[in-house]
C-alpha cells in the first residue's frame, strides 16, 4: 500500500516559532523492529503512546512523524480543550441532547488524559491549565445563539454563566463583545508547547520518537512494514494517528471531509500598547456563531501577542497554497482591526493554515481496520480533546482493555459516504461561504 498523499501545512506554525529551537530530529534511517508503531505525533498519537507506555511497561513503542512535532496540525489550533458539544456545523455548537451528554463524556475523558500528561511530564501552566472558556457574542444574533446554547447546557445539567458586557470589557480591554457564556470545562494550551513538552517527557520514557519521517508505504508481511524515505521498521501492531490522512492509507476513503482553517498571530505588543490594550494579560474567546472569530491575548513566551482564528475552505486535496493564506489574512486584519481599534499599526507576524477531517455524520473512526491495524482518525475539529481521547481509546483496543467509552466508540456507524467530488466540493464551499455570511458580526 503505497501512501497517496504526503502531509503539506501551509505557512510557519505561530505557536511553534515562539519557542525555542528543538535539538536537531531524529529520522528513521535503517531497519528496525518495534513492539508497537504509532504513525502521527499529533495529539492522537502521542496519547496513544503515553497510554502503550502506561500499560506495557517495556515493550518498544517506536513514533513516526513526517514533520517536526508541533509543526503539524497539532501545532495549529487555537488552543482550547473544550469539553462540551462543539459542532461547527450547528447554529449554537449543540446538538440532540443523548449524543451531545456521550459527546461531552468523552470530550472530558481526553481533556483527564490530557491534564494526567501534562502533570507527569511537569507542563506549565501556559503549556496546559484548566480555565473554562467563553462564547463571545458581538451582536443580538450571537447574544440569541449564545442563550439558545445555555439553555441546551441547562437541559444537559451543566454549570454556566453569563456575563454582560461590561464584565467582556473588564476581560478583553475592548468593547467589541455584548455577553459571552462562561462554562468552566475547557482546558487553554499553547498547542505546541504541550506536544512538544509530552515528546520531550515520552522520550524520557524511553519511547522513540521519529520526526521528518513521513510513511510512503505500509503493508503486511505477517507483521506490519512502513518505509519511510530512508528506512523501514517492521511491528506486529501500528496505530494510525493521522486524523484526515487516513485516506491517503487507504481507508475511509469518500467519507471524510477535508476542510482548512486559518489563523493570524500578532507581533509582540509594546508597552505603550499593552497599556492601550488593558484588560486581562490571557484570555481567549470562541464566538458565539461556530462560524464567527476565535480570539486569544497570550502573555508569556514570546512576548504579548494577539491571535485571530477565522474562516474555512473546503479542500479535498488537503492543500491550500500560499495565496489563499494572503487572501484569509486580510479577512483577519479587518477582524483585528475591528475589535481592537487602540491597536491600530499593529502587524501580523505569523499566518498559517491547520487542517481539520470532518465526517458528516459526525463520527470518529476509533476501530481495528484490519488484523492490528487501528485507528484514531477523524476528530470533527476538535483535535485536541477528541485526538487525545481517539488516541487513548485506540491503544486500549490494541492492548485488549475493554470500557465503555471503547464500546460506544466500536459500535459508532462508519462515516457517512460524500455525494461525488464535484458535488460535494461545490456544496460545502456554498454552506461555508453561506453561513460565513450569516454569523455576521461574529466574524
Amino acid at each position: 500500500m503505497r501512501v497517496t498523499r504526503l502531509p503539506r501545512d501551509p505557512g510557519p506554525a505561530g505557536w511553534n516559532r515562539l519557542l525555542p529551537d528543538p535539538d536537531p530530529p531524529s529520522r528513521l534511517e535503517g531497519n528496525i523492529t518495534a513492539d508497537w508503531l504509532v504513525i502521527g505525533a499529533g495529539f492522537a498519537g502521542l496519547a496513544a503512546a503515553h497510554r502503550l507506555a502506561k500499560h506495557v511497561s517495556g515493550a518498544r513503542i517506536v513514533v513516526l512523524d513526517a514533520v517536526r512535532v508541533g509543526d503539524g496540525p497539532a501545532g495549529r489550533n487555537s488552543g482550547f480543550m473544550i469539553d462540551l458539544p462543539h459542532d461547527l456545523t450547528s447554529h449554537d455548537y449543540g446538538g440532540a441532547l443523548d449524543s451531545d451528554l456521550a459527546q461531552t463524556q468523552d470530550n472530558r475523558a481526553g481533556i483527564a488524559h490530557a491534564a494526567e500528561m501534562a502533570q507527569e511530564y511537569d507542563l506549565s501552566a501556559e503549556a496546559f491549565a484548566m480555565s473554562g472558556k467563553i462564547n463571545a457574542a458581538a451582536s443580538a444574533k450571537g447574544a440569541a445563539h449564545n442563550r439558545d446554547f445555555a439553555r441546551h447546557l441547562a437541559a444537559m445539567g451543566e454549570a454556566h454563566e453569563m456575563l454582560d458586557s461590561a464584565q467582556m470589557r473588564d476581560l478583553t480591554g475592548i468593547d467589541y463583545y455584548e455577553s459571552g457564556l462562561f462554562t468552566p470545562g475547557t482546558a487553554m494550551i499553547q498547542p505546541a508547547m504541550f506536544v512538544r513538552g509530552v515528546a520531550r517527557g515520552l522520550r524520557s520514557n524511553r519511547i522513540t520518537i521519529h520526526e521528518n519521517s513521513p510513511v510512503i508505504a505500509l503493508e503486511r508481511r505477517g507483521d506490519w512494514v512502513a518505509r519511510t524515505p530512508k528506512g523501514q521498521i517492521t511491528a506486529p501492531r501500528v496505530i494510525l494517528a493521522v486524523n484526515g490522512h487516513l485516506g491517503s492509507f487507504g481507508h475511509m476513503q469518500g467519507r471524510l471531509m477535508h476542510v482548512f482553517t486559518y489563523a493570524s498571530m500578532t507581533r509582540p505588543l509594546g508597552a505603550d500598547e499593552v497599556a492601550r490594550l488593558g484588560g486581562n494579560p490571557v484570555w481567549g474567546v470562541t464566538p458565539a456563531d461556530p462560524m464567527g472569530t476565535t480570539v486569544r491575548r497570550i502573555s508569556g513566551t514570546g512576548g504579548d501577542r494577539i491571535v485571530i482564528r477565522n474562516r474555512f475552505t473546503f479542500a479535498p486535496k488537503m492543500e491550500v497554497n500560499a495565496a489563499r493564506i494572503a487572501r484569509i489574512g486580510r479577512d483577519h486584519d479587518r477582524a483585528f482591526a475591528r475589535r481592537f481599534p487602540q491597536l491600530e499599526g499593529v502587524s501580523m507576524e505569523y499566518r498559517w493554515g491547520g487542517r481539520l477531517c470532518l465526517s458528516r455524520n459526525s463520527v470518529q473512526v476509533i476501530a481495528e481496520l484490519d488484523e492490528g491495524l487501528y485507528s484514531a482518525c477523524c476528530q470533527n475539529g476538535l483535535g485536541t480533546a477528541k485526538g487525545t481521547f481517539a488516541g487513548g481509546l485506540a491503544a486500549d483496543l490494541s492492548m485488549g482493555i475493554a470500557s465503555p467509552a471503547l464500546d460506544r466508540a466500536l459500535a459508532a456507524d462508519p462515516p457517512t459516504r460524500l455525494p461525488p467530488a464535484p458535488i460535494a466540493g461545490i456544496g460545502a464551499n456554498m454552506h461555508i461561504r453561506w453561513a460565513e455570511m450569516r454569523a455576521g458580526k461574529e466574524l
